[in-house]
């Protein structure tokens, strides 16, 4: 089950929205429409710290927060079939009712954003979209091919049915256990093969293996292929970190800081309210205390700008070099 699943599993990944894909669903920011600055909107949050991530897109033809800085936190169906229509392959759009969790949502980067609006998009791969009801924003597509084929791939070989996966620290306990215990009789086998085998004092017609036929096929090919499956289990055990050895290797909040350069919920800089570049989603990050608006088109292609006049400021290689010099002196 295990390698047949891998395998199907190197053309076939579990079902994700891309960055790629999320972009292309977004209209153009309606500048025009933009009233509040981000100063303001960090404000109107109660933020004390300059967020991991800034960003301003639209929600259908409003763009999110920043007219009258009112929070989003419920959308209509209504909005949500308005949004699902920009997606590229939108044909005939209807909704499905909702979904709070099921195979394809079932892990907990989801939480904050569900439930969710199902929207059928009614096209030939029967795409299926994900639309937060808190946000208004795409999360998650499937198509009926990924579907049906991680049945028989990431289901199977992650051990993923939603009933065990909803439960996180007992999915994972059971992925450990059965690989723990699958590495016990790869190496019983493996143990097994290297004793009956003689090298020196052969067996009758100076066979190395008391077996024959298929059984001595087992024997001889076992054992390399035996070493395959450990290193392979093993390497999955790994994977999920047990005794939590690797924990806690990710940049901690002051390093991050360092990189920055800036940590109060302010921008520092005049704010443009319409920038001559079009771009459908803007960030607005801090790189060694110098403040960047990071424009993206639809194609994904991301241009570096001037928040205070809107024009192209390239990112250095020289300031990068140096930020990351802060993080990890």
């Amino acid at each position: 089950m295990w390698f047949v699943s891998g395998l199907v599993m190197m053309y076939v990944a579990f079902p994700n929205l891309t960055d790629g894909e999320r972009l292309a669903a977004l209209p153009d920011i309606a500048w025009d429409r933009v009233r509040l600055t981000p100063d303001r909107a960090m404000a109107a949050a109660g933020l004390t710290q300059y967020p991991r991530e800034l960003r301003l897109n639209m929600l259908d033809d409003e763009p999110v927060s920043a007219v009258d800085g009112r929070v989003i936190d419920s959308v209509s169906l209504e909005q949500v079939l308005a949004v699902a229509r920009r997606f590229p392959a939108a044909a005939s759009v209807q909704s499905a009712g909702t979904v709070d969790r099921d195979q394809w949502s079932v892990t907990v980067r989801f939480d904050p954003v569900r439930p969710f609006f199902l929207v059928l998009l009614g096209d030939a791969d029967g795409t299926e979209l994900y639309v937060s009801s808190r946000s208004g924003e795409i999360v998650l597509d499937t198509t009926r091919t990924e579907r049906v084929w991680n049945w028989l791939g990431s289901i199977p070989h992650w051990i993923y049915p939603t009933v065990l996966r909803q439960d996180g620290p007992l999915w994972r306990l059971v992925v450990l256990w059965i690989s723990g215990i699958c590495m016990l009789a790869a190496v019983s086998g493996i143990w097994i093969g290297v004793l009956r085998v003689r090298l020196r004092r052969r067996y009758s017609g100076g066979r190395i293996t008391p077996y024959r036929g298929w059984m001595a096929w087992h024997h001889v090919t076992g054992f390399f292929a035996g070493v395959f499956v450990l290193t392979w289990i093993f390497s999955g055990w790994l994977s999920l970190d047990p005794g939590e050895f690797f924990a806690g290797r990710g940049p901690s909040r002051e390093m991050m800081l360092r990189y920055a350069g800036h940590d109060a919920p302010t921008m520092a800089a005049e704010f443009l309210s319409r920038p001559p570049i079009a771009a459908v989603e803007a960030r607005f990050v801090w790189l060694g205390g110098k403040l960047s608006m990071l424009l993206a088109d639809r194609s994904g292609r991301q241009t570096s700008a001037d928040p205070a006049t809107g024009t192209a400021a390239p990112l250095s290689d020289a300031m990068i070099f140096e930020a990351a010099r802060r993080l990890m002196p």
